[in-house]
């Protein structure tokens, strides 16, 4: 049973303590938690972005953009989920959390704030005010749904350079430059 099912049917938070591997200091990687459906609300009230229509769907453009930023993901979504989860097996980056029958995202999100051990490091998105101000309170930084998709869309649109390589990889030495680095290292014999 996937983590996040098993989540949504508890009552706990788990707390992000998670090793960062690069800067001892840091402690911990950059976290962003999501608000899932005001974030697809915000999505179907734009006109260009009526693509997005379900849950794994925002998932799916989310996963590229952190694989792309390098930063941590979680969306929650109010109830229980879809029955066929096959689409949120293979998403990996965000953490897809679904709140459950007996609470709702917000409240949810609410629990993740406070009990968050780097709440600098976090970000939560959401235009509800009552998530906003919970994320304050912390001193989380709160990002209203449409500001944070702007950034999304930023992100994934930015041309990437790919890093060419000299022909001469490819293409391996002449004969006359092999010769001169044999002499130069006393191999021309």
């Amino acid at each position: 049973m996937p983590e996040w099912q098993q989540w949504a049917r508890s009552d706990t938070i788990v707390c992000r303590e998670l090793a960062f591997h690069g800067d001892a200091a840091k402690g911990v990687q950059e976290m962003t938690i999501i608000d899932g459906n005001n974030l697809l609300w915000a999505l179907h009230e734009s006109v260009d972005e009526r693509e997005i229509a379900t849950e794994a769907d925002l998932c799916r453009v989310l996963s590229r953009y952190f694989a792309l930023t390098g930063e941590l993901g979680q969306v929650v979504f109010d109830g229980a989920g879809p029955a066929d989860t096959s689409d949120f097996e293979v998403i990996s980056n965000p953490e897809v959390f679904f709140a459950g029958y007996n609470h709702d995202a917000d409240s949810v999100i609410e629990k993740k704030i406070q009990a968050d051990t780097a709440p600098r490091r976090l970000t939560v998105v959401s235009s509800d005010r009552r998530l906003r101000k919970a994320a304050g309170e912390r001193r989380a930084t709160a990002v209203k749904s449409e500001r944070f998709w702007e950034q999304v869309r930023q992100e994934l649109s930015r041309k990437r350079h790919e890093k060419t390589e000299p022909e001469e990889k490819r293409e391996g030495l002449s004969a006359s430059e092999t010769d001169k680095w044999l002499e130069a290292f006393g191999l021309d014999e």
